[in-house]
């Protein structure tokens, strides 16, 4: 009999929408895990028929089956992280809600996925203030890029400043911290704003000016997820979770007619 005992890896749980072009939701979200050298499990909310050049189809799993796809695996590996991307329904994020109150020591990434890189809608409208009510509370981070801080505080972003104001809207005292990526700013640093209720932190990057950058906000919140289930502090994982997205997207695929994938795997 060997004498070898297995591994024991971290693990992390991405709760997201399918992409059948690989580049964004739960592949994008699995294959970041794995660079970061992170076991990763998910459950499916959404199957959508998309590629580069955009969405065609969704169809949404029944909340009944995201729920159990959750229990089955946190009750048998567990995670050290879970992320959320599309939840597409409010019945479904009351579905993610319901189950992760049940699981509250875990820390909770929700990157409140509202359309795509080419814009289109992957959030129904009855669902932003199920995501408020429900999930945001038990978060450990959100993480909006500016439609989606619009869309939550109903406020116009143009500025450093009016991110500021959304982000102060967002916070819930005692609640989850707050980053608001800057990507879609024309400016040629990318400027993320990161507020947790008492301290203000920028995170920057030049800009990189290139259309292959299907998938940045799951890629970035998945690496957030990935740097928390290794045990880093918050801070600590979104400035090593930027350096990822970054690196990711310089080295970006060309693959397809559209918005190209990032190299996951540059690392």
């Amino acid at each position: 009999m060997s004498d070898v005992s297995p591994n024991r890896v971290p693990t992390a749980l991405t709760i997201a929408g399918s992409d059948s072009g690989g580049g964004a939701g739960v592949q994008a979200d699995l294959k970041t895990f794995a660079a970061h050298r992170v076991y990763g499990m998910s459950a499916i909310t959404a199957v959508t028929a998309q590629n580069t050049l955009g969405v065609y189809a969704i169809h949404d799993v029944p909340p009944e089956v995201v729920t159990r796809q959750i229990e089955l695996v946190l009750d048998d590996i567990g995670a050290g992280a879970i992320k959320t991307g599309m939840l597409s329904s409010a019945a479904t994020v009351d579905s993610v809600a319901n189950v992760l109150s049940r699981y509250c020591g875990i820390p909770l990434v929700v990157d409140p996925v509202m359309g795509s890189t080419s814009g289109s809608a992957l959030l129904n409208g009855d669902a932003i203030e199920a995501l408020r009510e429900r999930l945001f509370p038990l978060a450990t981070i959100i993480t909006p890029n500016i439609p989606e801080a619009e869309a939550l505080t109903g406020l116009h972003i143009d500025t450093p400043s009016g991110v500021r104001r959304a982000a102060e809207a967002l916070y819930i005292p005692g609640g989850p911290a707050i980053l608001i990526k800057g990507g879609h700013f024309d400016a040629p640093t990318a400027t993320d704003w990161f507020f947790d209720g008492d301290h203000w932190r920028e995170f920057s990057a030049p800009r990189i000016d290139t259309r292959n950058t299907h998938g940045t906000g799951c890629t970035y919140s998945a690496a957030i997820a990935a740097r928390l289930a290794l045990g880093l502090p918050l801070a600590e994982a979104i400035a090593l979770a930027k350096q990822y997205v970054s690196g990711a997207i310089s080295r970006g695929l060309v693959l397809g007619h559209g918005h190209g994938p990032l190299d996951h795997g540059w690392t």
